[in-house]
């Protein structure tokens, strides 16, 4: 058996030679002065040989360790050198599955699809608060735990809402590493209620038939520019976002059609909105006004820019329309709810003129012109409806909740 002593003082040769130890391992000392821990054994009637390191990173100690473990595996049946290999390939799958690798995978697949704003925020928030905690570990192994703990390191600096979307943004990825055979399951489920929740303020919205009467017909009192006047009246009539309202083109409305054909600023889609004849009329008395150029609601001071993102919100404030009654985003959801609960129009007609994610029975999203014909109905059905509380005409309370 070799000791410690004798391997220090083993000098290189003009050939390689070989120390033994027992049980197959030797050490090999090479002209140069390298010393390697080698194992002989057989397998399947085979001479074979293993490396087990080098001296002095690799001890004496170390080498009889690494020496019984490998003929054990041979013990039960398996090639060390072939199970090393396996290994090794099994560590480059691994690396090649980490959940940076992954992630940025998912995020190609899906960025062409999204406005440019909101994949740029997905992913800046990947690099910064995801992948230096856990990118580099293969996403197999990613546990609840550990996920928890970088989400909690996002809220204890005061973004909870961040935190929200982060975790969100982590399940996308998890179960897209399922759907591609590289996870087995998603852990973000394991961790329902782990956050608190956000309590940030909703849009402010009165939904209540009389008193959208009331703001209506202050609105349509509105004594300013007409360029500000006519979004007022407009913004009810087609419930958009009010962004897209306010960047409105010309180039995309068909008036004669009825139609405004834009892309949804949030998920990049095509998007159509059936225009009522309540809306054309008020598009043909702006027209003579903004109609040579690029946006129908052009700004007070360029007429290549579009009117400022504060100047429909604060023409309400001016008529009194507090900030707790309506906001111009509010709009949305009065439409929304007074279609639902008070016209009984089908909620994936409504949600689908939202311009937000419906699917049909197997799952596909629809497309742009999906119920087109219902949404035209609907569109005028809803700006007959605001004509008549407008004018005092019987209003339909909301149904009382339970």
């Amino acid at each position: 058996m070799l000791t410690d002593t004798e391997i220090r003082a083993a000098k290189p040769r003009q050939k390689a030679a070989k120390l033994f130890d027992e049980r197959g391992l030797y050490l090999e000392v090479t002209p140069t002065g390298g010393k390697w821990w080698r194992l002989k054994y057989r397998f399947s009637g085979k001479e074979k040989r293993l490396s087990l390191g080098v001296y002095p990173d690799v001890s004496l100690k170390d080498a009889r360790a690494r020496r019984d473990a490998a003929r054990k595996l041979v013990a039960d049946g398996i090639d060390p050198s072939e199970n090393r290999k396996a290994q090794a390939i099994a560590k480059q799958d691994r690396a090649a599955n980490s959940f940076e690798v992954v992630a940025r995978e998912w995020y190609a697949k899906h960025a062409p699809n999204w406005a440019e704003h909101h994949g740029d925020r997905i992913i800046r928030r990947f690099e910064r608060d995801i992948f230096p905690w856990i990118g580099g570990k293969p996403i197999a192994d990613v546990a609840a735990p550990e996920l928890l703990a970088v989400v909690r390191r996002i809220e204890s600096r005061g973004a909870l809402e961040t935190a929200h979307r982060a975790l969100g943004n982590c399940g996308q990825v998890f179960r897209y590493a399922v759907a591609t055979g590289r996870a087995e399951r998603d852990p973000t489920s394991d961790l329902r209620g782990a956050l608190p929740p956000v309590k940030g303020e909703h849009f402010a919205a009165t939904t209540e038939p009389k008193l959208v009467a009331e703001i209506l017909r202050a609105m349509d009192g509105y004594e300013g520019t007409l360029t500000v006047r006519c979004a007022l009246r407009l913004a009810p009539l087609v419930f958009v976002r009010p962004g897209e309202l306010r960047k409105a083109e010309w180039a995309d409305i068909d008036l004669d059609a009825a139609e405004w054909r834009y892309t949804v600023t949030k998920t990049n889609t095509p998007h159509i909105v059936p225009l009522s004849r309540q809306a054309v009329e008020i598009l043909r008395e702006l027209q003579p006004l903004t109609g040579r150029r690029q946006f129908v609601f052009s700004g007070a001071r360029s007429n290549g820019r579009p009117m400022s993102d504060n100047a429909i919100l604060a023409a309400m404030r001016r008529m009194s329309i507090g900030k707790e009654e309506m906001s111009t985003h509010g709009f949305r959801a009065v439409a929304r709810t007074i279609l639902d609960e008070v016209l009984g129009v089908r909620p994936d007609y409504i949600e689908h003129q939202l311009a937000h994610a419906v699917r049909d029975p197997n799952g596909r999203a629809y497309n742009r012109t999906a119920h087109l014909p219902e949404r035209r109905k609907m569109m005028q059905q809803w700006a007959d409806y605001l004509d008549k509380l407008k004018s005092g005409a019987e209003v339909i309370p909301l149904p009382q909740r339970a």
